[in-house]
């Protein structure tokens, strides 16, 4: 008897687990979706002078993938290294890099 009920109270404790992990992932998506709205997609040609600037001088191999830009002049950029690696950079209007 002290075996089955010993059984019951670990599966009960291992399903409130997994059914609180799903709950973390899903409110993370949602951040994730609220923070990308801000920004309007604009052609690299666009991006100020400072902004093309900081890029080829700080990353002289990346190459600028996708530009953005929001309404306080803040500048999103998806670069592309000569390796194939991708990332994320944030700059100001005048080519200063920035924590979003």
């Amino acid at each position: 008897m002290k075996k089955i009920l010993f059984v019951a109270v670990l599966s009960l404790g291992s399903l409130t687990a997994f059914a609180q992990e799903g709950e973390l992932t899903q409110e993370v998506a949602t951040e994730v979706a609220v923070a990308q709205d801000d920004f309007t997609a604009i052609e690299a040609k666009d991006l100020p002078e400072a902004v093309s600037a900081a890029v080829a001088k700080n990353y002289p191999t990346a190459t600028i993938k996708q530009s953005y830009v929001n309404k306080e002049e803040q500048y999103k950029l998806v670069v592309t290294l000569e390796d194939g690696t991708e990332g994320t950079l944030y700059a100001d209007k005048e080519g200063n890099w920035i924590e979003l």
